[in-house]
């Protein structure tokens, strides 16, 4: 694995996980993580992105296995998650949402973990155009999208 995306948690309203091939609403993070990596703005059919996001050895876990309201609750999941990457062992971490720097940077630092040092918004509720300015250098790839 090349690059370990880590956001908060699954959203509340399950139908819309990153990975689900049918939602149709607010897949704010999958359609800005694609058009951060490949330059491009996905279409609705998210097989071939899922499918281009592996091929470049992108992959995306959460914090938090369940929804969840109160960002004091991540703190105490950071153990697993560096126990989580550890298994894992991918070539670099890129913590996604403010929150999740806050709460996981210094845990997986110290765990000698090769974590990316950029503070990166969730890209929603208006943060959309500031998640591309500090993703795309991080995550652009030269390989391109799906092809058509």
């Amino acid at each position: 694995m090349h690059t370990l995306l880590v956001a908060e948690g699954p959203p509340s309203a399950l139908d819309r996980y990153f990975y689900f091939l049918d939602v149709s609403v607010q897949d704010s993070l999958f359609r800005h993580v694609v058009e951060a990596t490949f330059g491009e703005r996905p279409t609705r059919d998210k097989l071939p992105w899922l499918g281009a996001l592996k091929d470049v050895g992108y992959f995306l876990i959460d914090l938090s296995p369940e929804p969840f309201d109160d960002p004091r609750t991540l703190q105490p999941l950071v153990p697993d998650l560096v126990a989580r990457c550890r298994t894992l062992k991918p070539d670099r971490i890129v913590l996604i949402g403010a929150r999740v720097y806050d709460a996981a940077y210094n845990g997986l630092y110290d765990a000698k973990l090769p974590v990316v040092d950029a503070r990166l918004p969730m890209p929603g509720s208006g943060q959309q155009r500031r998640f591309l300015e500090l993703a795309t250098p991080l995550l652009a790839v030269t390989s391109p999208g799906p092809s058509r």
